[in-house]
């Protein structure tokens, strides 16, 4: 089996976030396209990644899983220049990344077994819906973190707020109108430690999908032209 990419920035760059949220992850090599989903340690946070065969110049894989630490995958992938190109492929237990530069470059990767069972994307029902720039969704996200640890998403009368509360200052950001497409109704809180990791989204995509309802899971979709990453997040829920 081999992969190429003459663009390795697409998946160093989604490796780079993963890499914030999981440190080791099982990359399934479908029919379609390569693969990633999994948990935080926490068991808080999944990660939903899918690199369509289509963006790879040369796909020859079927159904092989490598499992690997993302932080070690992340450091070599930043080896590779923007004119580079990148082959990775198992060889003896292990994964072979040639880069094609100036220079050709090959580096081998520890593959390891991950002990965690495999996850399913959840089937999940939500009543608010916001697709909106990704960049103005994150400098909502940014200015609640500067005042809080958690954030407010409320779904309502057609105007979505991103609010931060903490003990003394609060951060309030209301979008309406424009290039905004909004459904239903919801209000639910969400840690902001995640949501920073999770807005790093914005160097794949310009838009984002934000979908949640009432004290209920979120869901945030960053649609890339060549490729997607999404998350799930637990809600904060607080006893009065």
């Amino acid at each position: 089996m081999i992969l190429k990419l003459d663009e390795p920035k697409l998946l160093g760059g989604a490796i780079d976030i993963i890499s914030n949220v999981v440190v080791e992850v099982r990359i399934k090599l479908l029919e379609d396209g390569l693969s990633i989903i999994a948990v935080d340690p926490a068991n808080v946070a999944l990660v939903i990644f899918r690199l369509p065969k289509e963006s790879f110049v040369e796909y020859d894989a079927g159904n092989e899983v490598w499992g690997v630490n993302l932080g070690d995958l992340k450091k070599i992938l930043k080896r590779a220049s923007g004119a580079a190109s990148v082959t990775l492929e198992e060889v003896e237990g292990k994964l072979k990344i040639s880069v094609f530069d100036k220079v050709k470059r090959t580096f081998s990767l520890a593959l390891i077994e991950i002990r965690s069972e495999d996850k399913d994307i959840p089937e999940l029902n939500f009543g608010a819906r916001v697709e909106m720039g990704s960049r103005d969704f994150a400098q909502a996200v940014e200015d609640a973190s500067i005042v809080a640890d958690s954030c407010t998403f409320v779904l309502k009368d057609d105007v979505f707020t991103i609010e931060g509360n903490g003990s003394l200052n609060s951060a309030r950001a209301e979008f309406e109108g424009g290039e905004l497409e909004i459904f239903g109704k919801g209000k639910s809180k969400y840690s902001l430690d995640y949501l920073m990791k999770f807005v790093k989204g914005v160097n794949i995509s310009a838009n984002v999908v934000v979908s949640f309802s009432d004290d209920y899971p979120l869901r945030l979709d960053f649609p890339g032209e060549r490729m997607g990453i999404g998350f799930v997040l637990a809600p904060r829920v607080e006893n009065d």
